[in-house]
């Protein structure tokens, strides 16, 4: 016969699934915003290119970038959906003792930091290439 559940341990469960809820749906809007930003990038750079005509001769620079973060959003959405699912097993089978890993919040900043350095030595070296 299975012991009866425990109120008060059953309510932790319920808020930790809320706690992973609220941030998968951070991890999500987060992706969204990558995404986005990523695919502006590469249109508005299109649309200058398509209305100046070869009067200018913008670096594919801007167009990796965008591509860069339009990636960057996909994977993190990714990453984030496959933890909140592992993260929701654990809950589950009651296994909730602390276990230090990489931050994906971490990673996703340093990825950032690089983009970042590119975009920032794009522009900084363009002026030099035309």
């Amino acid at each position: 016969m299975t012991p009866p559940n425990n109120p008060a341990t059953e309510l932790a469960k319920e808020r930790n699934r809320a706690a992973e809820e609220r941030t998968l749906m951070a991890w999500i809007r987060t992706s969204l915003a990558l995404i986005g930003f990523g695919f502006g990038i590469e249109r508005i750079v299109a649309a200058i290119y398509q209305a100046l005509g070869d009067a200018v001769n913008p670096l594919r620079l801007s167009r990796i970038l965008g591509l860069s973060f339009v990636a960057l959003g996909t994977f993190a959405m990714l990453f984030a959906a496959l933890d909140h699912q592992r993260q929701l097993k654990r809950i589950q089978r009651n296994d909730l003792v602390y276990q230090s890993r990489q931050s994906p919040a971490l990673v996703v900043a340093y990825i950032l930091t690089g983009l970042g350095a590119i975009a920032f030595l794009g522009v900084l070296i363009s002026p030099l290439l035309t």
